[in-house]
């Protein structure tokens, strides 16, 4: 089959934009955050975590273990333990309901670290 030069040429210039797009969009995104364990465990004591958890067991609270095991594989999993630690939601202690202490920072980064630490486990 003969084509013409024009739609090679033509093809190849949405080939070359479809993936120029496509590193544009990746560099736009930035690198992803690596974790970096030790501010995390920093973070978990400055905010008092390791009071009722442990990473790998159960205290008053499940440890960070179980944590990471109920939420595997479920896509929403950054997100709920997200709002779980950046709000006052109400628990369970030895059947009595009282209010969950959130971290001690309002850096978006620092709590994303937590909770892919918290996840890693």
């Amino acid at each position: 089959m003969n084509v013409p030069s024009a739609v090679l040429s033509s093809t190849r210039s949405r080939g070359a934009l479809l993936v120029s797009g496509v590193a544009l969009a990746l560099a736009a995104a930035g690198p992803a955050q690596a974790l970096d364990a030790d501010a995390a465990l920093a973070l978990a004591r400055k905010s008092d975590c390791l009071k009722c958890h442990a990473v790998d067991k159960k205290k008053e609270g499940p440890s960070f273990k179980e944590t990471a095991a109920k939420y595997k594989g479920k896509a929403d999993a950054e997100q709920k333990l997200y709002v779980h630690l950046t709000t006052t939601p109400k628990i369970k202690v030895d059947g009595k309901e009282e209010e969950h202490s959130g971290l001690k920072t309002k850096n978006e980064a620092e709590v994303r670290n937590v909770v892919q630490w918290v996840l890693s486990r």
